[in-house]
């Protein structure tokens, strides 16, 4: 048996096409193909993301979004939650409650931001209430739908071995709706974090957003490159965070 042949490789195979597209970016950036005006070279956006981080300035914009989307994202899972709720376990709550919300839903709710000026000011309310929106529809709408859809055998065998209406709700329809409500909480997540993308960029005085925009002015291509790059990885990270509480909720999927 050849041992070398299962070795694993010190690059791995997929990651071919990135290292090269990386170096053609920079032989381009180098030799003026691209001009930096257009976009910087991947050394030039390393070093920026190094004295960035190191001065403390990325720091600290980037703890100021977190505020923004965990505070915009914790209501708009608070109120999508009570509304699913609502509407998934009573009918009439769903009568109420659902011609409403698929009527706002299909609204371009980004472009509710001037509106959002005129009522709350430019503070950090209208930026909050813009992210609280974009996680409240996705989480609203799986949830209720996961409600509706838990096996009906399964509530008629709670009734018969004597379960109250509470404990049938605890124990039978908020379990079978999980899976349904975890997939909301991604679409919620990625949401929150799109909607801050504009939030910020509209009088805000700090957050990556911020940064981005002001690098616009700038022609700071360079600083708008690390600002997308934070976003797509914090996008990321919290993803994985909700794979993994999905994972622990069903231990037989892998």
């Amino acid at each position: 048996m050849n041992l070398l042949a299962h070795r694993s490789p010190i690059i791995p195979r997929r990651a071919w096409s990135l290292l090269v597209l990386l170096a053609s970016w920079q032989i381009a950036s180098e030799t003026g193909l691209l001009p930096t005006r257009l976009l910087a070279s991947p050394y030039s956006i390393l070093t920026t993301a190094a004295d960035l981080t190191l001065s403390g300035v990325l720091i600290w914009h980037l703890l100021v979004s977190l505020a923004r989307v965990l505070v915009g994202m914790s209501l708009g899972l608070l109120i999508g939650g009570c509304l699913g709720l609502l509407s998934g376990l009573s009918r009439i709550g769903e009568d109420i409650v659902d011609p409403p919300l698929q009527a706002l839903r299909t609204l371009p709710f980004l472009g509710l931001v001037p509106l959002l000026i005129l009522w709350f000011g430019i503070g950090e309310t209208p930026k909050i209430a813009l992210v609280a929106l974009g996680a409240l529809f996705p989480f609203y709408l799986n949830l209720s739908s996961g409600i509706r859809g838990v096996d009906p055998g399964q509530i008629d065998a709670g009734r018969a071995l004597g379960l109250a209406h509470t404990a049938l709700i605890r124990h039978i329809i908020l379990p079978g709706a999980m899976p349904q409500a975890l997939v909301g909480l991604r679409q919620s997540i990625a949401m929150a974090w799109l909607s801050l993308v504009v939030a910020e960029q509209v009088n805000a005085g700090a957050g990556i957003g911020f940064l981005i925009a002001d690098a616009r002015d700038f022609l700071r291509t360079d600083v708008i490159v690390v600002g997308l790059l934070v976003y797509a990885l914090l996008g990321l990270f919290s993803d994985a965070l909700v794979r993994g509480l999905e994972r622990r909720a069903r231990p037989d999927q892998h």
